[in-house]
């Protein structure tokens, strides 16, 4: 729903107000709907993208009676048939953005991100003009307030479980993992009693871009909004350093 989980990003999601959260179910939702349907069972035990897309929710304070009304309007066939749209392009300044959208009509959703793109500054490229600056990866984030665990012990314990790397900042603790370790190292971890601020397969930048003006600043900051509001769209990932 947003872009590469820096903290700033997720102190944003936790003050979202009850619209804003509407939003993010009615995204999970969708994703909820197209595992089941991809994955060819409304059983996480046997479907990894159900099951990744269920913690993905609990994360985000999503009901589990939401969860399991979901699960079972898909079971039932209800629901429109979403399929996954990505687009790439630049905001300001030359700014790297990846978008990534589930929608029923394509020809609405792209005309949708090309005016975003084209309102404040920025355009809509062609598939692959900004992609080979991100790194699909899986990233854990872990709240430091919520734990009475030092730095060595959550690095031990992350790289026993299989992490590929892992950083420690301020306020949170991030660990990196091979796209599809993410869920058996998920697992690990919270079976060790660790919960998770965030869990999710991210496109993750290999170089920042910072913009020293506000008022590009500013625009940047909207465009990133109008794509929040849209609810085609499930997440922006972009390289610019808030």
């Amino acid at each position: 729903m947003s872009g590469h989980n820096k903290w700033s990003t997720i102190k944003q999601k936790k003050g979202k107000n009850d619209a804003a959260r509407a939003k993010v179910f009615t995204k999970i939702g969708r994703e909820l709907m197209v595992a089941i349907r991809d994955g060819g069972s409304a059983d996480p035990s046997v479907n990894s993208k159900l099951r990744e897309c269920i913690a993905k929710a609990k994360a985000n304070n999503v009901p589990n009676d939401n969860i399991d009304r979901i699960i079972k309007k898909a079971q039932g066939g209800e629901g429109a048939n979403y399929e996954a749209v990505t687009y790439e392009g630049y905001g300001p300044s030359g700014v790297a953005v990846i978008v990534e959208a589930l929608t029923d009509n394509r020809n609405r959703t792209a005309g949708e991100v090309r005016h975003y793109f084209d309102k404040f500054g920025g355009n809509m490229g062609t598939p692959g003009c900004v992609s080979f600056l991100f790194e699909k990866k899986g990233v854990i984030i872990i709240e430091r307030e919520e734990l009475e665990r030092d730095e060595d012990t959550v690095m031990e314990d992350a790289l026993e479980a299989g992490a590929a790397d892992f950083e420690a900042d301020e306020d949170i603790f991030t660990i990196y993992t091979v796209p599809d370790d993410l869920s058996a190292i998920r697992d690990d971890m919270e079976a060790k009693g660790y919960t998770f601020a965030s869990a999710e397969v991210e496109q993750v930048p290999s170089t920042y871009v910072k913009l020293d003006s506000e008022d590009t600043a500013a625009n940047m900051q909207k465009m990133l909004d109008m794509f929040e509001d849209n609810d085609d769209i499930q997440n922006v990932w972009h390289n610019w350093e808030m």
